[in-house]
């Protein structure tokens, strides 16, 4: 039997099992790709919130990407919580040194707004990290947060791409879940545009959405798409995952990333 697409996620770890790590592994496997990982953080983290957070060394981050890159290989890479402004320019360097598409979740804070990356790393996402990304999948409030530029309506939406690509990705998402009305996103390489629409689903159980859209195109990638036919899948899949989220514990819930296979479809 010969290996399928191999994705490699760099990101921390979510005790809860809704995001993070676990969620890219978790979407990887949904999606037919083999998925490996680098370990950047450990996260207390729970329904309620994030009740502390532990980076990893940097040695220790070079190391586990180098063991698994030098001898399994991969076909693309997705970043997710790098936490501190060493880690982001360590993990930058390492992408940059990889032939493989990187998807770059610059994620900032969690669903329940506990900060993920030092106000000191910033400069780090827009210099390095940006720089080496295929798609950036930034949030209206991490667009805010690295550019400046706040977005109160769709028609903000390229003018954040604008001001996102200006860093040096080749493609953004600009994701405008958090706008009122269908759920949105604007993909562009600064020449072409694609939106993305889908309806919104009542629920409030999303925990995970960020992470599992980066992995779900990473993994899409991995499988020979394009970046525009990558997002189309990517969005698809997670808004099935959003559409079956659950409740667990006493808060948010997480998306459901195994939805296809409980609704009998296929990868």
């Amino acid at each position: 039997m010969s290996a399928p697409p191999r994705v490699l996620t760099v990101a921390g770890s979510d005790s809860g099992g809704g995001a993070g790590i676990q969620a890219d592994l978790k979407t990887m496997l949904a999606l037919g790709v083999h998925g490996m990982s680098v370990v950047t953080a450990v996260t207390a983290q729970n329904s309620l919130g994030v009740q502390g957070a532990w980076e990893l060394p940097v040695e220790a981050v070079r190391a586990q990407y180098r063991s698994v890159v030098d001898d399994i290989g991969v076909q693309a890479i997705k970043t997710g919580m790098l936490a501190s402004a060493e880690l982001v320019e360590a993990v930058a360097e390492l992408i940059g040194g990889t032939d493989a598409p990187a998807v770059v979740d610059p994620v900032g804070v969690s669903k329940h707004g506990d900060p993920l990356l030092a106000a000191s790393a910033l400069d780090s996402v827009r210099t390095k990290l940006l720089p080496v990304a295929t798609v950036a999948t930034p949030n209206l409030d991490e667009v805010a947060q690295l550019t400046g530029v706040r977005v109160e309506s769709e028609s903000g939406m390229a003018e954040a791409a604008v001001a996102v690509l200006s860093y040096g990705p080749r493609w953004v998402l600009i994701k405008g879940g958090h706008l009122p009305g269908d759920a949105v996103d604007l993909l562009t390489d600064g020449s072409e545009e694609h939106w993305l629409r889908a309806p919104r689903y009542d629920n409030r159980h999303t925990h995970g959405t960020g992470c599992t859209l980066a992995s779900a195109i990473a993994s899409q990638l991995a499988k020979g798409q394009s970046v525009p036919e990558a997002v189309a899948a990517a969005k698809k899949y997670v808004t099935g995952a959003i559409a079956a989220g659950f409740a667990l514990g006493g808060g948010i819930g997480p998306v459901d990333h195994g939805w296809r296979f409980r609704a009998g479809g296929g990868a």
